[in-house]
């Protein structure tokens, strides 16, 4: 696995959602990472509701947090609603952090 993957998600674990206090990779909005070979960094994330309202906020502080890694060129982010997030797909931490068991 290219090293710069592990450096783009340490990132986005510094990334929050400004409605919830847990960062957007421990709340499971984040899909899948990877790096082409032109060096751009894709990103496929959801949202927790179709109509998040900090939708904008969230692609920017992503695209910033993939793009401050050495020898990331571009960045794209995707947005999907397949399969819809819930709950299941936050990290245990995330979990506790905001009380569900």
């Amino acid at each position: 696995m290219d090293k710069r993957i592990d450096l783009i998600i340490n990132n986005l674990k510094e990334v929050y959602d400004p409605e919830i206090p847990v960062n957007v990779y421990d709340l499971g909005l984040i899909y899948n990472v990877d790096i082409d070979e032109n060096n751009q960094a894709n990103i496929l994330m959801t949202l927790t509701a179709p109509g998040c309202p900090v939708v904008d906020i969230l692609v920017d502080d992503i695209t910033q947090a993939a793009q401050s890694v050495d020898g990331v060129e571009k960045v794209d982010v995707e947005l999907t609603f397949e399969p819809p997030w819930d709950k299941s797909m936050m990290s245990e931490e995330a979990r506790l952090e905001l009380g569900f068991f």
